[in-house]
């Protein structure tokens, strides 16, 4: 709020920021939910919806031009990973705060989203309390786990586990192997890998067994975490290479 005393303008940084409202954006593919989202935060005084997005990819540009405070995106989105999408926004719209609304609590994908960049992980099955003040916190510059997410991630701490991508990476994999988990990461089916490299969906099972034996992975999460952990330039990760015009490096 400003003053104005003799035609002077007084500021008031504190109240100013007490009044600042929380930019956002939702990037969710679902109409239904994320018509509902949309509804229940523009009842709050201190968020403003400033886009919305139904995938990552319309996503990406257009967080690129608004530069929001926060991001809530679900993990499953069409045309591309969610978690290559935390990624990328932290590229486009660097102060941007990333936080994971999904119904997917598994271990592996937790630490994917963590380790692309996530600032804050919530199930979509949290009371609404709880998603809100996820928002704040993480708006705030601090970090944010529902209490199921916490709960992985401490148990995960304590029994030792590491993270599939502390591995180091495998010196057999192949040229083609590569390409493959490029495009595995980005969050593309076998089919579409198939047709983008020329080669048939079998042929790219093969090379996903032979990757996952290699690397000893397990899934299609574990690969995402992988990759980002292993960028094959030292900035843009592997998820993004193909996205950016990036030649495969071997």
């Amino acid at each position: 709020m400003t003053q104005i005393v003799d035609g002077a303008a007084l500021h008031h940084p504190m109240r100013e920021a007490s009044e600042r409202r929380i930019r956002l954006v939702l990037v969710e593919d679902h109409t239904v939910v994320r018509d509902g989202l949309k509804a229940l935060l523009e009842l709050e005084s201190d968020v403003e919806i400033v886009g919305e997005f139904g995938c990552g990819e319309s996503g990406v540009d257009g967080i690129r031009g608004l530069q929001p405070d926060v991001v809530v995106t679900d993990l499953a989105l069409p045309r591309g990973s969610g978690i290559a999408l935390i990624g990328e926004i932290q590229r486009v719209s660097p102060r941007s705060r990333n936080l994971v609304l999904t119904g997917n609590d598994t271990e592996e994908c937790i630490r994917a989203a963590l380790s692309a960049g996530a600032h804050g992980y919530v199930m979509k099955d949290t009371n609404y309390g709880e998603l809100l003040r996820a928002i704040r916190t993480v708006s705030m510059g601090e970090r944010f786990l529902c209490s199921s997410t916490a709960n992985k991630v401490l148990v995960a701490y304590l029994s030792g586990d590491k993270p599939p991508s502390s591995q180091t990476p495998g010196s057999s994999i192949t040229v083609r192997e590569r390409e493959v988990l490029t495009r595995i990461a980005q969050g593309q089916s076998n089919k579409m890998i198939a047709r983008a490299l020329g080669l048939s969906p079998k042929t790219i099972e093969k090379h996903r067994a032979n990757l996952m034996r290699k690397l000893q992975l397990h899934n299609a999460a574990a690969i995402t975490v992988y990759a980002i952990r292993n960028g094959m330039d030292g900035g843009a990760p592997l998820a993004f290479r193909l996205q950016e015009g990036l030649p495969a490096q071997t």
